[in-house]
């Protein structure tokens, strides 16, 4: 087994799927345990931006799970392990419930409905409103990655790689999309996206799918990864984060794969592709995409070509998150709670700021201005640069 591939999963906080012995084996030899390798030191640099958190509040842990906010208008929605929800307002705790029992993925939400999910296969939906509980389902399997709640229903990835489209006002089931899976792959945390007409979810394998929101029949796929190696091990190309639309351009990365864009309004002709392998996932504005690899290095991609702009690579090994796009200033987080501010054009670091020292797992987000961090040990907290 490659040291470098258990490693990888070690730091991204992924399990591996479908074979037990495969695990128990990762956790022997975690280079990332206690006893292991520390996490490299932070090159000094001199700020050129100013930054500061306008406000940090603790809502409880994710323990071994992955847990999103989600932002709607001003107002931010966010869950941990525990089974708390909240909803948050300035930095302000508008209100708090209990879901009752422990959560294993969140948050999904509109301007009326808020969705989490448990490890069990329950889907919870909660009013935006007052917190009060509306419904309940079950789907196949556990709920690792958040649900998202859109005009036609709420879409849910079970941790058997089906897909579940739900509605929102009383969660019964509309359709159920299944597709055959290889033996071993990535537990992924990476959600489904709603666009145009379409449901978009990456799967084990590197392929990307586009549903139709009406029935779930698959329109069209696109090969981000080609599985290949000797061992099934090296056989594993996930797509294991979200992927990102802008207009027609719809853009994914997988695991031991490649990144790639593609036309929506060309029946998911494949634009251009590179070799790149990211188990975080990528942003996008009118000019980049930016993924952050799996070795924390950071690059910047014409949008147009995928030819290489730029690298940051002074954050080697330190466990990145996805990142996200800022007034000009590219955001990512890492294993120990730092959120690094990079310059647009050439990557260079800009400013710094350190939340409550725990990891990031969970995509960034835009919150206005700020940058909504939610990290392992349970602090929420809005960053501003500029």
């Amino acid at each position: 087994m490659s040291r470098q591939l258990v490693a990888l999963f070690a730091a991204a906080g992924l399990l591996l799927g479908g074979c037990a012995t495969v695990s128990d084996s990762i956790d022997a030899i975690n280079p990332f345990s206690s006893a292991g390798q520390k996490m490299p030191s932070l090159v000094p640099f001199k700020a050129s931006a100013e930054v500061r958190t306008a406000w940090s509040v603790s809502v409880g842990k994710a323990a071994d799970y992955t847990f999103t906010p989600a932002v709607v208008a001003d107002v931010a929605y966010v869950a941990s392990r525990s089974g708390t929800v909240f909803k948050l307002a300035d930095g302000k705790v508008v209100w708090k419930i209990d879901a009752g029992q422990p959560l294993s993925a969140g948050v999904g939400a509109n301007g009326r409905v808020l969705v989490v999910g448990t490890s069990k296969g329950e889907v919870l939906a909660f009013s935006t409103e007052d917190g009060k509980a509306l419904w309940q389902a079950k789907v196949s399997s556990e709920v690792l990655a958040a649900p998202v709640v859109g005009d036609d229903g709420v879409a849910v990835k079970s941790g058997d790689n089906r897909v579940h489209l739900l509605d929102a006002g009383d969660g019964g089931r509309k359709w159920v999309y299944q597709r055959t899976t290889p033996a071993l792959s990535v537990r992924s945390a990476g959600s489904p996206v709603f666009a145009d007409r379409y449901v978009f979810v990456g799967y084990p394998g590197g392929k990307l799918v586009a549903l139709a929101v009406q029935n779930g029949a698959p329109i069209w796929e696109g090969t981000v990864a080609l599985p290949k190696g000797a061992t099934e091990l090296d056989r594993v190309a996930d797509i294991v984060a979200s992927p990102v639309v802008d207009g027609r351009l719809i853009c994914a990365v997988a695991f031991q794969g490649r990144v790639a864009c593609f036309d929506m309004g060309q029946g998911g002709a494949m634009i251009w592709s590179r070799d790149l392998s990211s188990v975080t996932g990528l942003a996008m504005d009118g000019r980049y995409v930016y993924v952050a690899d799996d070795k924390g290095i950071i690059s910047a991609l014409d949008r147009q070509s995928g030819s290489s702009l730029w690298k940051q690579d002074k954050l080697k090994n330190r466990r990145l998150s996805a990142p996200v796009v800022q007034r000009g200033l590219v955001a990512v987080a890492d294993g120990e709670g730092f959120v690094h501010f990079l310059s647009r054009e050439d990557g260079s670091f800009a400013a710094r700021q350190k939340t409550d020292g725990t990891p990031v797992r969970a995509p960034l987000k835009m919150l206005g201005n700020a940058v909504l961090v939610q990290t392992t040990g349970g602090s929420v907290s809005a960053i501003e640069a500029q």
